[in-house]
């Protein structure tokens, strides 16, 4: 009789499996439907991610199935590995997010943000791909979306606050006499709809209080996905358990 333990490590790894085929189709579409060079980036990671889950949920599968205790054993060492880097990247993730936020400006309903403001890290990692990630933010034409949407302009789509221009448009604005050049951010803008201020230090930062409040989420989303790891690798050792047992029995009837 099959026990208990290895009925549910085939169980889950069946999940896993059916899991992992959408993803690679995901990352298959990604890659004929991609527009931007952002998009296109994306597709190879995420047909990554899906042949990896795929290739350890069919060792998984049969290693628990078909009582294979080796493959099961490098079933175990794959999902030990995968707690330990996904607990490694929740604690890094708490830590590189825990500074930064934008600075409210009062009766104008947005928020500036700062470089400087944010963790020296992610800080250094941007600004190192920043041509591709401005290219991309063009391309995605986010500003003149922010306008169909009626939503609060970021960093990216109007100069600094700082910088006291003349509003005309939305994305159209003018230097006056009173107009302060004392931040980099004020001769960086422009009104071509291409420049705005995609190299301004504030739309950096924009990013950056983006990214923060995403990695949060995926911090708390990986504590979750942790715990469901740690379960299903408990299970898998008893499964293990049980396979050298079982083969104990047969090499010494």
């Amino acid at each position: 009789m099959v026990r208990c333990s290895n009925n549910l490590v085939g169980i889950l790894n069946i999940i896993t499996l059916l899991l992992s085929i959408p993803i690679i189709g995901g990352g298959i579409w990604l890659s004929r439907q991609a527009n931007t060079e952002c998009e296109r980036f994306l597709d190879r990671p995420v047909i990554a991610l899906g042949v990896f889950v795929l290739a350890v949920s069919i060792a998984g599968l049969i290693g628990s199935c078909c009582r294979v205790s080796w493959l099961l054993w490098v079933y175990l060492l794959v999902m030990f590995l995968l707690i330990v880097v996904l607990f490694s990247f929740t604690i890094f993730a708490f830590v590189v997010t825990n500074r930064g936020a934008g600075e409210a400006i009062s009766e104008r309903g947005y928020k500036e943000y700062r470089l400087g403001d944010y963790s020296t890290w992610l800080q250094r990692r941007v600004n190192n791909h920043w041509g591709r990630i401005s290219s991309c933010l063009a391309d995605s034409r986010i500003c003149q979306r922010l306008l169909e949407d009626r939503s609060t302009p970021s960093g990216c789509c109007k100069p600094s606050h700082d910088c006291n221009f003349q509003y005309v448009t939305p994305t159209n604005w003018t230097r006056t006499p009173s107009s302060s050049m004392s931040n980099p951010d004020c001769s960086t803008w422009s009104n071509e709809p291409s420049g705005l201020c995609y190299n301004c230090n504030s739309c950096r930062a924009g990013l950056l209080d983006n990214i923060k409040s995403d990695w949060r989420r995926v911090a708390v989303i990986n504590i979750i996905f942790l715990v469901f790891l740690i379960i299903v690798y408990s299970i898998g050792c008893c499964a293990f358990r049980n396979n050298r047992e079982d083969n104990s029995w047969k090499r010494y009837p």
